[in-house]
């Protein structure tokens, strides 16, 4: 008798745990051959505002975590990747990738973690500053996170895409709903998986699936969400910029193509100062 494979069933990682949609619905993924895949959990705006209230409260412990330990946890997610590079190659080419392209795009998005890592106890040197002012003070700015990040995914390339808008937000204390690419969002499960036993703590990256149409306008709005890292076209743009405007959130559009998330323009300390405040401090001198 032929054995029937056990299929995955995709879920969504959403406050440390694996969750359906609130909703039940789900949509169908094809693979490069145009066969079903599987079923892919089609996210409501229930359950981005279930997220970013998770995310919000993992936020002030993943802030006061010392720099060097938010460096090591993405080290560590970084050698996780590596350890699945073959599965993870294998994933993209299932949906259309060639295996050396994949190969790229997976090495492409190990190093950005490291690179990333890299910088943790770093780029407060770079981006803070000691100010020179004429009264007897010493005036010194220094950065803190802002909160909770909303960040829309490219669809293409759907690991790398998602991976270098995370990274540089969460590396200095922030916390993250990502919206994964609509057309593939199956790299987002996986790594989802990854990160349920990495050391990152649970609600610090939130992943949701679904469509841009539906939970653009949430992502927008929601005043809880302090700013939003995105990968869109004009009329997404246009609909983010109104929402942030009405509910005072930063918004930073990403207009990366292609080739271009491979080199080293996608990679940057001012992609991280983008998501901090700066904090001025005035401290009298002889007093």
């Amino acid at each position: 008798m032929s054995r029937l494979p056990i299929t995955k069933t995709p879920k969504p990682y959403v406050g440390g745990s694996f969750i359906r949609s609130e909703s039940g619905r789900t949509f169908p993924l094809a693979d490069a051959t145009g066969a079903f895949f599987a079923n892919i959990p089609q996210c409501t705006r229930k359950d981005l505002r279930n997220a970013i209230e998770a995310a919000a409260k993992a936020g002030p412990g993943w802030a006061k975590r010392t720099a060097y330990n938010r460096g090591q946890i993405l080290y560590r997610l970084a050698e996780m990747l590596e350890a699945r590079r073959d599965e993870m190659i294998g994933t993209l080419v299932r949906f259309g990738s060639t295996k050396s392209a994949a190969a790229k795009e997976v090495d492409a998005t190990t190093d950005r973690l490291i690179y990333y890592a890299g910088w943790a106890d770093k780029y407060e040197q770079v981006l803070g500053n000691t100010n020179p002012v004429a009264s007897p003070h010493f005036n010194f700015t220094v950065t803190e996170p802002m909160g909770v990040v909303g960040v829309i995914a490219p669809d293409a390339p759907a690991l790398l895409g998602l991976v270098s808008l995370i990274a540089p937000i969460i590396v200095s204390g922030n916390t993250v709903i990502a919206l994964a690419a609509e057309k593939n969002p199956y790299p987002s499960i996986i790594l989802g998986e990854m990160l349920a036993t990495s050391d990152l703590p649970g609600s610090v990256v939130n992943l949701l699936t679904g469509f841009r149409r539906e939970l653009i306008p949430t992502f927008a709005t929601h005043t809880h969400l302090r700013a939003i890292s995105a990968v869109a076209g004009p009329a997404d743009r246009q609909a983010l910029r109104l929402g942030a405007a009405e509910s005072v959130k930063r918004v930073h559009f990403t207009d990366l193509e292609g080739a271009a998330w491979f080199k080293t323009e996608a990679e940057s300390v001012y992609a991280i100062r983008d998501f901090l405040e700066f904090k001025t401090t005035w401290h009298p001198i002889g007093a």
